[in-house]
């Protein structure tokens, strides 16, 4: 007889207990191909390691989903809604608090959305998990690669530019049925959240405070988004969503952060017009912009001045805010904002 791979029931066995809490032992060993012994054996390791609670006896045992919980399924994007997966598939078998759940659902529904909309693929796979702390949500599609639709519809090649335009918020290739929001929302709600398509990998963690920064990429056909929330968060998506109005307390869309590090490297800092003026591009679809140059150590005379009076004089409606700067990066700054007042 095969023997059990613990692992790998992991993405099947909560919604099993649930399903069946009388007869786990037999669907188990009907799944597997193992014998009922085998299966009771199973069902004890899986208990002792939290993915399964006995709430009978050791003779008559009746089975619930433990502190660890996991489902996981591959569907055909073909005429897929993402509503009916989380309904029917997912929600019944988790156990996160109210407004974690409600997190969890934007992220998964606009997640899940934008591959049957945009990744041009032909599969999804979705995994959802709880632990002690956290529900951790990865969404990963087999199409073209999110970097390659935008550079298919923007002209935008560079992964790391794409990135700074979708940091932004408001960035979609199908305007007419997508605001842009989804996914700008769902990385802030997030605690963890990583993306990784087309050979490039960006992180963004919210204890750090700066924005998105790129990471090894997983070598993975299509796009795979990964968001993980913790069970005891404060944030909920109602804050999060005022956070960006102007006055705070309304669900407009008027505030963002741009992360200027996004386009430095190495060997490449901030010098050019030409790179402020792609900094500038759009912004004028926001009141109040955050200019965030953490991670920057200076910046030339000619990317400041266009930046900081050039566009300033362009988009007035446009209040310009830089944070974290360098010392020689806010000496830059005043310099050009000077030479605008005059």
């Amino acid at each position: 007889m095969p023997r059990l791979n613990l692992n790998a029931l992991t993405h099947w066995i909560t919604a099993a207990a649930i399903q069946h809490p009388t007869r786990l032992d037999a669907e188990l060993a009907a799944h597997a191909g193992v014998s009922l012994r085998t299966a009771r054996r199973g069902l004890v390791r899986l208990t002792e390691l939290n993915w399964l609670v006995n709430a009978g006896t050791a003779r008559r045992p009746l089975y619930r989903p433990g502190l660890l919980r996991q489902v996981v399924h591959r569907y055909a994007l073909t005429g897929l809604e993402e509503d009916a997966p989380w309904e029917n598939d997912f929600a019944p078998f988790f156990a996160f608090p109210p407004a974690v759940n409600r997190m969890v659902q934007h992220a998964f529904c606009e997640l899940l959305n934008n591959a049957i909309d945009h990744s041009g693929g032909t599969h999804v796979t979705v995994s959802l998990r709880q632990t002690a702390g956290h529900a951790q949500l990865l969404v990963s599609d087999n199409g073209r690669g999110l970097f390659r639709t935008i550079a298919d519809s923007f002209a935008i090649d560079s992964p790391q530019q794409a990135m700074l335009e979708l940091s932004k918020g408001k960035l979609t290739s199908q305007p007419l049925r997508h605001s842009g929001q989804g996914l700008f929302f769902t990385s802030r709600l997030a605690d963890v959240f990583d993306l990784h398509a087309n050979e490039s990998g960006f992180q963004k963690r919210a204890w750090e405070g700066s924005g998105w920064r790129p990471q090894r990429a997983l070598k993975h056909e299509g796009s795979s988004v990964y968001a993980s929330f913790a069970l005891d968060t404060p944030r909920t998506l109602e804050a999060v969503r005022k956070a960006h109005s102007l006055d705070g307390a309304s669900l407009g869309f008027e505030r963002t952060v741009v992360p200027l590090r996004l386009i430095t490297s190495a060997v490449t800092g901030l010098e050019s017009r030409a790179q402020a003026r792609r900094v500038g591009a759009r912004l004028n679809q926001f009141r109040h912009v955050e200019l965030d140059f953490t991670g920057v150590p200076d910046v030339g005379h000619a990317f400041a001045d266009e930046l900081m009076r050039v566009l300033a004089r362009e988009a007035p409606a446009v209040e310009l805010v830089p944070l974290n700067m360098s010392p020689a990066v806010a000496a830059m700054v005043g310099s050009v904002r000077e030479t605008g007042l005059v």
